[in-house]
C-alpha cells in the first residue's frame, strides 16, 4: 500500500473504515442475539413466561449478521474461491481476470441493491409479527449488503484498473 498514490490510500482507508463499521454492527447484533436468547431461556424456565418476540428478533438479527459479514468478506477478499486456473495463467491474464471478477461482483451487488430497494418498497406496509415494525427493516439488510458489495468490489476493480501496471496478483507465479 505504500507505493500507492495518496488519493488511492485515502480511498482504501475509507473502505477499511466502512468494513470495520460492518464488523462492529455485526458484532453488536450477535451480542444482542445471544442476550435475547438468554432472556428467552430465563423467561421460559425461571419466570414461566416465554417472550414470543425473541424468535422474530433473532431472524432479523441473523439477516444483518450474515449480510454485513458477507459484505466485509468481499472487502477483505476472504470468500472461498478456486484460483487454480487463474494461478496457471500469465500475470497479465491474471490481472484482467481479477478485474473482471471484481466488476462482476460489483454488478451482482448493484442487482442486490436494486432488488432490495424494490423489496423494501413492497414490504413497508407489512409488519413483522411480534415486533410490529415494517418488513422493510428485514430487507434493509439485503439492500445495504448489495450497496456495500457494489462499493467494495467496484472500488477494488477501479483501483486495479487505475494501477494496472503497478500491482501484482497476491499468488503471482514467477514468469520464466
Amino acid at each position: 500500500m505504500s507505493g500507492q498514490s495518496p488519493f488511492i490510500q485515502r480511498i482504501e482507508h475509507a473502505l477499511d473504515w466502512v468494513r470495520s463499521l460492518c464488523i462492529l454492527l455485526s458484532s453488536i447484533a450477535l451480542v444482542v442475539l445471544v442476550t435475547t436468547f438468554g432472556w428467552l431461556v430465563f423467561g421460559r424456565y425461571v419466570l414461566n413466561v416465554t417472550p414470543t418476540w425473541v424468535e422474530q428478533l433473532a431472524l432479523l438479527l441473523i439477516c444483518y449478521i450474515a449480510f454485513l459479514g458477507a459484505a466485509a468478506g468481499i472487502r477483505d477478499d476472504t470468500h472461498i474461491g478456486v484460483t487454480l486456473f487463474r494461478d496457471m495463467m500469465p500475470v497479465g491474464a491474471q490481472k484482467v481476470l481479477m478485474i473482471a471478477i471484481d466488476l462482476i461482483l460489483a454488478a451482482f451487488g448493484g442487482i442486490m441493491l436494486f432488488a432490495g430497494t424494490v423489496l423494501m418498497q413492497f414490504g413497508w406496509d407489512t409488519l413483522l409479527p411480534m415486533l410490529n415494525i415494517p418488513e422493510t427493516f428485514r430487507t434493509l439488510a439485503i439492500t445495504s449488503c448489495g450497496a456495500l458489495i457494489f462499493l467494495f468490489a467496484g472500488m477494488r476493480g477501479l483501483i486495479r484498473i487505475l494501477t494496472f501496471q503497478d500491482w501484482a496478483p497476491e499468488t503471482e507465479l514467477k514468469e520464466s
